[in-house]
């Protein structure tokens, strides 16, 4: 377990901009402590998943989120590592004994644990990232002093895929992920459909391979590290003879990089969660884009709510519609994609946005 308590930096790459408000919030307030100038009394803290706040990923989007917001109240935060399940509940505990007014846990996998301390807390506020806190699956968040923050990330995957489809030349493309919960297999399904809806459209028979919709089951690492099974499992859609690969998972991304550079072949990766053109340029030259979630932007919203006195638990989601969820520029692959692409994406981000064009996942409904 790591523990820091530092100042906070204006951080941060608003990869989806500002105009991605939360929902029911109120508009943003000026920059600074209290009206009065006046010190506020306000902890906000944060527990990172496994895979730590320099994942390149929602952690790294979740931190920044929240220590600019906490710059912009002009208060200290804390925030704590996970080094595997078993520190959630530990570090919660400790977070909680330490005073935190809110505290903003990263990931699906610290649902059972941040319920489980928001009940037995009813004072403290919590925000959890990439999960509805809903164990009992009622259709309820579990606890009132809870507020999701969720990603319909099927319709920028589904974005992304079309993308692929127009690109590849082998016509075949890949994905795998960390593990197969919800919040890692809508990017998957998202992708194989926007590939499919291509397919149709274009009349080009372009294959998915390591997702299968129909069984909602595909290629898995077994967990959310860079390593040898992440590498070996890239390398057997590579084998596939894909050209274009969507790995989901946050760390998992870097063993695709480095299965690729191996193959000696021509494959482009799609990034997930932020820019990884931008947070992580070693890879840049691989990333033809990249399926974004505006974690940071949902994250510093609601601290900066909860610091205002203003927390919503009223759980947020992510769209095309309210640009919390978006699809990255080609960047270096600007060049390599076809004239027309770009335009067509953009009629096809209106018809998702309208209803035209229906993309399936948890949370479309």
């Amino acid at each position: 377990m790591k523990v820091t308590t530092k100042k906070a930096a204006l951080g941060g790459l608003a990869l989806l901009g500002s105009a991605a408000l939360l929902a029911g919030c109120a508009s943003a307030p000026e920059a600074g402590g209290s009206a009065s100038g006046e010190a506020i009394d306000f902890l906000p803290c944060m527990v990172s998943d496994a895979g730590g706040f320099d994942d390149k990923s929602f952690n790294q989007l979740g931190f920044e989120g929240i220590t600019k917001a906490a710059d912009e109240l002009g208060v200290e935060i804390k925030t704590v590592e996970s080094k595997d399940e078993t520190e959630y509940a530990p570090n919660l505990t400790s977070l909680v004994d330490q005073g935190c007014d809110l505290i903003v846990t990263v990931g699906f996998a610290l649902s059972a644990a941040t319920v489980e301390s928001a009940t037995a807390n009813p004072d403290v506020e919590y925000v959890i990232i990439d999960d509805a806190a809903d164990n009992d699956f009622d259709g309820k968040t579990d606890a009132e002093n809870i507020k999701p923050i969720l990603f319909d990330t099927a319709q920028a995957a589904f974005l992304a895929g079309y993308a692929s489809a127009d690109y590849t030349k082998t016509n075949v493309v890949g994905t795998y992920g960390g593990m197969n919960f919800p919040t890692v297999s809508i990017f998957m399904d998202g992708f194989a459909q926007g590939v499919d809806y291509y397919a149709k459209e274009k009349g080009k028979a372009v294959k998915v391979v390591g997702w299968d919709r129909t069984a909602q089951d595909g290629s898995f690492t077994g967990g959310f590290e860079a390593n040898d099974t992440a590498r070996q499992t890239a390398q057997a859609l590579i084998d596939q003879n894909i050209d274009v690969l969507l790995p989901v998972g946050g760390p998992i991304y870097q063993s695709g990089a480095a299965a690729v550079r191996d193959s000696g072949r021509d494959i482009a990766m799609v990034g997930v969660d932020a820019d990884l053109t931008q947070t992580d340029p070693s890879v840049a030259e691989l990333i033809l884009t990249s399926i974004l979630k505006g974690i940071d932007v949902a994250t510093y919203d609601s601290v900066l709510a909860a610091g205002k006195g203003d927390f919503d638990p009223t759980p947020y989601v992510g769209t095309l519609e309210n640009d919390g969820v978006g699809m990255a520029p080609f960047h270096d692959f600007e060049s390599k994609v076809s004239s027309s692409l770009q335009g067509e994406l953009d009629d096809l981000k209106a018809k998702i946005i309208s209803g035209d064009v229906k993309v399936e996942s948890y949370l479309a409904g």
